[in-house]
């Protein structure tokens, strides 16, 4: 089921959302999973970096999957490698995430495919989430 809203609805949903997630997050700060946290912090917003290792970033206590996200409602923002795309969408499924943004460079056309099959509204090959927040170091 692809979502026929456009890309600036999607966006406006997301962003509703009352928690977020980052899956690959990361403790570099030169890195974007990095980047993305702090934009949402820079916000004021709920978030969650996922890490499978990693026991803090940006002074947040990690989860090591999106399954593991203490949040009932969230939406998901996806910033690993596409090999990884697909575990996390699968995750996402999983827990009923309705609204994921994948990065640049994080997109995987199976997993895009997957997560709107499942009625999931999937922002992609757009904008990064950096910029539509304002995002400034």
């Amino acid at each position: 089921m692809t979502d026929t809203k456009t890309i600036d609805q999607r966006i406006d949903d997301f962003f509703k959302a009352p928690a977020f997630a980052v899956a690959g997050a990361s403790t570099n700060r030169d890195k974007y999973g990095n980047k993305v946290v702090r934009s949402y912090q820079q916000k004021g917003r709920t978030v969650f970096p996922i890490h499978p290792k990693e026991p803090e970033i940006e002074g947040i206590p990690t989860v090591k999957a999106v399954t593991d996200v203490p949040a009932d409602e969230f939406a998901l923002s996806i910033v690993t490698p596409p090999a990884i795309t697909i575990e996390v969408v699968r995750q996402a499924i999983e827990r009923n995430v309705a609204h994921i943004w994948m990065q640049p460079g994080a997109e995987e056309p199976t997993a895009i495919e997957a997560a709107e099959k499942a009625g999931i509204s999937v922002i992609h090959d757009g904008p990064c989430v950096l910029v539509a927040q304002g995002y400034r170091e």
